[in-house]
C-alpha cells in the first residue's frame, strides 16, 4: 500500500515537473520570438528594387486595422501567411507607392476578399488617386472575379481573366433569416419591447416575414449603395449604365469568357503564366527572372510604434458594443468593450500631448448602457477643449451612431450604413418549452408580486410588460435627446428621421445625420486644423495593440478550439456563434438589424 502511494506521489511529481519544464521552454521560445519581432518592428521598410510592382492580393478579410504583433506572431507560429489585411496598411502602401520611383504600378490579384461596400469604396478611391500619378494598374482573376473584387478591379487600366474563368456581377440582395416559426415549434416566445417602426433587429423573433417598413428601408439604402457601385463600374469600363444593367441581369457568371471581352467586362484572356509574362514586359524584367512583387504589409511599414510629442489620436471603435469584456480574448477583438473604451478616452483626455481625436467607428451598436457611458466620456473629452471628429467606416448605426452623435464633425462614406436610432429589449419566455415540451414545472414562492420577474419561465404580466415599455421609451427619449444635442437640432426633428430607420451615407448627409462625405484622413485633417497643428503633424492609433505573449498564447489556444469546433459543426457553426452572441448581450440594446448583402 505504501509502495503504491509512493509511486503515485512520484508520478505526480514527475508529471508536474515535466509540465513546468514544457511551460518554461515555451516561455523561452515565445520570449525569443517576441524579442525578434520587436527588433523587426524597429527596422525600416523592406528594400524595394527598381521596376517593382505593388501586389494587392485580394483574399481573406480586409479589416479596419492591421492585427498587430500578437496576431502576426500567431500567424507565424501556425504557418499562416494569409491573415487578414488591414485597410490602414493597404491605404498606406498605395499612398507611398504613388511617389516611389521604384514602383512601376499596381497588380490586383482577385482571390475573393471579404469587405463591406464602404471599405471597398475607400480602397477604390485610393486606387483612383494612385492612377493620377500616371502609373498603371492591372487586375487579374484566375478562377474568376467576384462582384466585390470586380468593383475594385474596374479602376485598373486593364482586367484579365483565365480563359476558362468567370466574372460574377449580379447586383445586391439582402438575406435575413426569420426564426418565429421554429421558436413556436420548440415553445419559445421572444417577448419584444421596442421603440421605432423601423427598428427591425427584433423582427426575426416576432414575425414570420419582413415587415413593409423594413422592406422599404432596406430597398432604399441597398438601392443607393448599388447605384453608387454600378455607376462607378460602368463609367470606368466605359459601358452605358442601361447596358451594364442588362449585362448584370443576364447572369453574367454564366457568360462565355469570349463574350466577356466582347462586352467590355474584361480586356483579355490569359493563363497565369501569360499574365506573369505580360507584367515582366511592363516592368522590363527578363523572362528568366522573378517578378519583383512587393507585399503591402512589408512595404507600408505600418507597425504602430509610439510617437513622441504632440499628436492627433485616432481611436478605433470596432465591433458590437458591450459593457464588459468576456473570457474569450478572440471575442473581445471584435467588440467595443465599454468599460475599457471609457478608460482609454479618459487617458487621451488627460494626455497633454494629445491635441485632438478622431473616433473611427465601425459598429452596428449594442448595449444601450455602454453606449451612454462612452457618449459621456466623449463629452468630457470635448469639454477639455480638444477637438473631436468621427470617421464612420462600414457601419456606425444604432449604438454606433449614439457614440458618434456628439462629435463636432461627422465624416462618412457614401456607402456607410448609419442611423438606426432606436432601442429595444428582448426577454425570452420558455414556459411552453419547459411545461409542455420537456415537462419541467417551475414551483415559485415569493414575497412580492413581481419578485419572480426574470427568474422563471413564465410570461410577463401586463403590468411587467408596461413597466418595461416605459423603461424602453425613456431609453429612446434619451437616445434622441443625445442625438439632438450633438447635431444642434430639435429632438422632434431627430425623431422624424429616427424610428430605428437605417440610412446610407449619401442620404444621411442630406438629412443632417452626418456633416461631410469623406474618409478617415479627411477627419484627421479636420481635427489637425482645429487643433492648430503644423503641416507635418503626427498621428497615433489607439488602443495600443497588445504584444504580450501570454494573451497571444491564450488567443492561439482559443483560435484552435474555434477552428476545431467549426470543422465539427460545419454550416451550423455560424448559427452557434449567433446564438452565443445573443446570449451574451444586454437585455436593452441599441443595435441595427443583422444584414447580409450579396
Amino acid at each position: 500500500m505504501m509502495k503504491k502511494f509512493l509511486l503515485i506521489v512520484c508520478g505526480s511529481f514527475v508529471g508536474t515537473t515535466l509540465a513546468l519544464l514544457v511551460f518554461m521552454l515555451m516561455s523561452i521560445v515565445f520570449s525569443i520570438a517576441m524579442m525578434s519581432m520587436g527588433d523587426s518592428m524597429g527596422k525600416s521598410t523592406a528594400s524595394v528594387q527598381k521596376n517593382s510592382i505593388l501586389h494587392l492580393k485580394l483574399e481573406g478579410e480586409i479589416a479596419e486595422r492591421e492585427g498587430g504583433g500578437d496576431m502576426s506572431m500567431m500567424a507565424m507560429l501556425q504557418g499562416n501567411n494569409t491573415s487578414s489585411m488591414g485597410l490602414n496598411t493597404l491605404l498606406a502602401a498605395i499612398e507611398k507607392a504613388k511617389t516611389d520611383k521604384k514602383i512601376e504600378g499596381i497588380y490586383i490579384e482577385c482571390e475573393g476578399a471579404s469587405a463591406a461596400p464602404a471599405t471597398r469604396l475607400t480602397l477604390r478611391n485610393a486606387l483612383k488617386d494612385f492612377k493620377q500619378s500616371g502609373k498603371w494598374i492591372y487586375a487579374y482573376g484566375n478562377e474568376g472575379i467576384g462582384q466585390g473584387d470586380y468593383y475594385l478591379a474596374t479602376v485598373a487600366d486593364s482586367i484579365f481573366i483565365n480563359p476558362v474563368g468567370a466574372v460574377d456581377v449580379h447586383g445586391m440582395a439582402s438575406a435575413i433569416p426569420y426564426f418565429k416559426k421554429v421558436l413556436d415549434k420548440v415553445g419559445v416566445e421572444m417577448q419584444v419591447i421596442r421603440v421605432g417602426t423601423f427598428k427591425s433587429a427584433v423582427e426575426p423573433y416576432m414575425l414570420e416575414d419582413m415587415s413593409e417598413a423594413n422592406k422599404l428601408q432596406t430597398e432604399h439604402y441597398m438601392g443607393s449603395i448599388w447605384h453608387n457601385m454600378r455607376d462607378s463600374m460602368a463609367a470606368d469600363r466605359k459601358i452605358d449604365v442601361a447596358r451594364f444593367d442588362q449585362l448584370t441581369d443576364s447572369i453574367l457568371l454564366c457568360m462565355e469568357p469570349d463574350s466577356l471581352v466582347k462586352n467590355k467586362i474584361v480586356d483579355g484572356l490569359c493563363y497565369p503564366v501569360e499574365m506573369e509574362a505580360r507584367l515582366k514586359a511592363l516592368t522590363k524584367v527578363k523572362k528568366d527572372d522573378d517578378l519583383r512583387l512587393v507585399d503591402p504589409a512589408d512595404y507600408a511599414n505600418t507597425v504602430e510604434e509610439s510617437v513622441s510629442g504632440d499628436h492627433i489620436a485616432v481611436l478605433y471603435a470596432v465591433g458590437e458594443i458591450v459593457q464588459q469584456g468576456s473570457n474569450n480574448p478572440m471575442s473581445d477583438l471584435d467588440a467595443i468593450v465599454g468599460e475599457k473604451m471609457v478608460k482609454q478616452i479618459k487617458k487621451l483626455q488627460d494626455d497633454k500631448h494629445v491635441k485632438g481625436m478622431v473616433l473611427r467607428v465601425n459598429s452596428p451598436g449594442g448595449s444601450a448602457f455602454a453606449s451612454e457611458q462612452i457618449w459621456k466620456a466623449l463629452e468630457d473629452f470635448k469639454a477639455s477643449g480638444k477637438p473631436l471628429a468621427v470617421s464612420m467606416g462600414d457601419y456606425a448605426a444604432s449604438g454606433g451612431y449614439y457614440i458618434s452623435s456628439g462629435a463636432q464633425r461627422i465624416f462618412a462614406e457614401p456607402t456607410t450604413i448609419t442611423g438606426s436610432i432606436g432601442i429595444f429589449g428582448i426577454i425570452p419566455c420558455y414556459e411552453e418549452l419547459a411545461e409542455n415540451k420537456i415537462g419541467v414545472h417551475m414551483a415559485v414562492v415569493k414575497t412580492n408580486e413581481n419578485a419572480d420577474m426574470g427568474i422563471t419561465t413564465k410570461k410577463l404580466t401586463p403590468s411587467q410588460k408596461n413597466a418595461l415599455q416605459r423603461m424602453i421609451n425613456n431609453g429612446y427619449d434619451l437616445f434622441t435627446k443625445r442625438c439632438a444635442q450633438g447635431r444642434h437640432v430639435t429632438q422632434d426633428s431627430i425623431k422624424q428621421i429616427a424610428e430605428g430607420r437605417v440610412w446610407e451615407g449619401t442620404t444621411a448627409l442630406k438629412i443632417g445625420l452626418v456633416d461631410e462625405l469623406g474618409n478617415l484622413q479627411a477627419a484627421i485633417d479636420w481635427v489637425a486644423k482645429k487643433a492648430n497643428m503644423k503641416k507635418d503633424f503626427k498621428t497615433q492609433n489607439y488602443p495600443a495593440l497588445s504584444t504580450d505573449w501570454r494573451s497571444m498564447l491564450n488567443m492561439m489556444m482559443q483560435q484552435q478550439y474555434e477552428l476545431k469546433l467549426q470543422g465539427e459543426m460545419g454550416m451550423l457553426y455560424d448559427w452557434h456563434k449567433q446564438l452565443q452572441k445573443i446570449g451574451n448581450r444586454d437585455h436593452i440594446l441599441c443595435l441595427m438589424p443583422e444584414v447580409v448583402i450579396e
